[in-house]
């Protein structure tokens, strides 16, 4: 068995979207992620901050026209409200509807500002605060959308207004009388707001960066999870990268010797019988030490540890393999019974550092290893039938255990080491004081 990657198949289908569209593709599902279900809070914010606007002018009224401040504020209510029910209902107009919200947003904030500023201060305290509450409360509500640009867009008009008023204010004293515009009193309440901006933009960036990493683990996962048992899909889903990813592997296959010439003496169906014993009886030993059975290769099983530790692997192997030999040990005493042949079998092991992941190229998807510890392991396997091994492991398996096998478990070297090859070592089972003799003498 000559194998170079491992996978198993999965449907062929279009190909998928690459460079800026499958970028713009992962920002619109984060975007739909962050706002599902939020559509309704989000009017209903539009309408508690109009209340709150129209009971602060209420309160602190310092405009020069109050008639037509009231008008100003009424004519925004609805046009706030009219543009989200639009933007709520859909359609290829809904990103212009929330494009008109958000400029109405920055144009009521600047009205209130400039209008307060003309206006020379508020007649009672409270009024010049109560004058910048509208840019505050927008910019959160804008914020609120997740929409990065939005939000920069309103930050960028409303700062540019208010920078403008000031310096006019600054050339004209006439201009804004009163002590609210006094230089000093504009320049906190300008760099207040240009805080409060780059702190809303920094966390919402922050929120979208991990609400597409979790969707991006989600979709890794739900991918793997096509191919994989699902905590073997939850952990290689949280490596970070996408796509294949490098990991520690323990790599086993498990070859039936003499298949071709037992086939040419039993019939189809006896053969077939036999493999699929031989494969329920490895299925059972990978399950039970927490494998992963690659896939099948003819009468051969590739199997793969990558969960846990190095050395947790290479116990994990090694167990399963023993239970492996047993399985089939059991299986022969019962096709004796039968009167059937008995199954011959060598298991070999090797460790190194792997390619693992979904391999896409838009047409097919499989499961793949990839890596030149794959190509070792099938050579190591020709060795072992060569030597007549029931059990071969590498010296990379070994040293994983930091010269000390599991109880019950020997490791016998074979034959002189080859040029560029892992050394090989037959395992078998002895007592625990052999088990600490050290194979690397």
């Amino acid at each position: 068995m000559t194998t170079a990657s491992g996978g198993v198949g999965a449907g062929g289908r279009g190909p998928a979207p690459a460079g800026a569209d499958a970028r713009r593709d992962g920002d619109d599902a984060v975007l739909r992620a962050m706002q599902a279900g939020g559509g309704t809070r989000l009017l209903a914010l539009r309408v508690v901050i109009v209340l709150v606007l129209l009971m602060a002018a209420q309160a602190y009224d310092g405009s020069l026209h109050a008639l037509s401040h009231w008008f100003i504020l009424v004519l925004y209510g609805l046009g706030s409200i009219g543009f989200g029910l639009a933007e709520r209902r859909g359609g290829p107009l809904a990103e212009v509807f929330a494009w008109a919200g958000t400029v109405l947003n920055a144009v009521l904030a600047v009205y209130v500002i400039v209008e307060h500023m003309l206006a020379g201060g508020g007649t009672e305290a409270g009024a010049d605060a109560v004058s910048r509450l509208p840019a505050f409360l927008l910019l959160l509500q804008t914020g609120l959308t997740m929409r990065a640009g939005h939000t920069l867009v309103f930050c960028a008009i409303v700062t540019a207004s208010w920078v403008t008023a000031f310096v006019l204010g600054q050339v004209n004293p006439g201009l804004f009388p009163g002590p609210d515009t006094h230089p000093t009193a504009q320049a906190v309440g300008l760099a207040t707001f240009v805080a409060t901006g780059l702190l809303v933009l920094d966390g919402m960036t922050r929120l979208r960066g991990a609400v597409g990493r979790a969707l991006r683990v989600e979709q890794e996962r739900a991918v793997l999870a096509r191919f994989l048992p699902a905590a073997v899909a939850r952990d290689l889903a949280s490596d970070e990268g996408r796509g294949m990813r490098r990991r520690h592997a323990c790599l086993m296959v498990l070859d039936i010797r003499g298949f071709s010439a037992l086939s040419r003496e039993h019939p189809p169906e006896a053969m077939v019988a036999a493999l699929l014993a031989v494969r329920a009886a490895a299925q059972a030993a990978v399950a039970e030490h927490g494998g992963l059975v690659d896939k099948y290769v003819g009468d051969a099983v590739l199997v793969q540890f990558v969960v846990g530790t190095p050395d947790a692997q290479a116990r994990a192997a090694l167990g399963c393999a023993a239970a492996i030999r047993a399985r089939i040990a059991a299986l022969n005493a019962r096709r004796m019974i039968e009167g059937a042949f008995t199954i011959r079998a060598v298991v070999a092991l090797h460790a190194g550092s792997v390619l693992v992941g979904v391999f896409d190229d838009g047409v097919r998807a499989e499961y793949t290893v990839l890596g030149p510890a794959m190509n070792a392991l099938s050579r190591l396997e020709a060795r072992a039938k060569a030597a007549d091994l029931e059990i071969a492991a590498s010296d990379d398996v070994l040293d994983l255990l930091g010269g000390r096998l599991p109880e019950g478990v020997s490791a016998t070297r074979v034959g002189a080491p080859a040029d560029g090859q892992p050394t090989l070592y037959a395992i078998g089972t002895g007592a625990e004081r052999a088990a600490r003799v050290s194979w690397r003498a």
